[in-house]
């Protein structure tokens, strides 16, 4: 199997993902996972694809992760990893759609408006 390639966003971060047959082992921008992310939590999100479909020691999975915090960059990843194992196997859509995988977030930050400090923040009232 040849690498598939996939690309997930969120918020500000972008997730290139690329998924070959191998041992397990996923490497974001040259570093293990445990060390990119050393929260449990985030490294669970980003597992969270590959748990659902029981392939956890099937594929190497290399990411370019870019922009954004690491919230945000895990569930990049997750939406990353999800695309290319779609396209690995398209019957596995329908499992990964019913947890959530496959639909980006289109929640971003939304512009800062002109004469305000913020996008919904006024300045201070001052009647005299």
């Amino acid at each position: 199997m040849e690498a598939v390639n996939a690309i997930g966003r969120r918020k500000a971060a972008v997730a290139r993902v690329y998924v070959t047959e191998g041992s397990g082992k996923i490497v974001i921008n040259k570093r293990d996972l445990e060390n990119y992310f050393p929260s449990s939590i985030l490294q669970f999100v980003v597992r969270q694809p590959l748990n659902t479909l029981n392939v956890l020691d099937k594929y190497d999975i290399r990411i370019n992760l870019d922009g954004g915090g690491y919230k945000g960059q895990s569930e990049a990843a997750r939406l990353g990893i999800a695309r290319a194992l779609v396209k690995i196997n398209p019957e596995d859509k329908a499992a990964l759609r019913a947890e959530g995988f496959m639909t980006r977030d289109p929640r971003i930050v939304e512009r800062k408006k002109p004469g305000q400090p913020k996008a919904r923040k006024r300045f201070q009232f001052s009647k005299r």
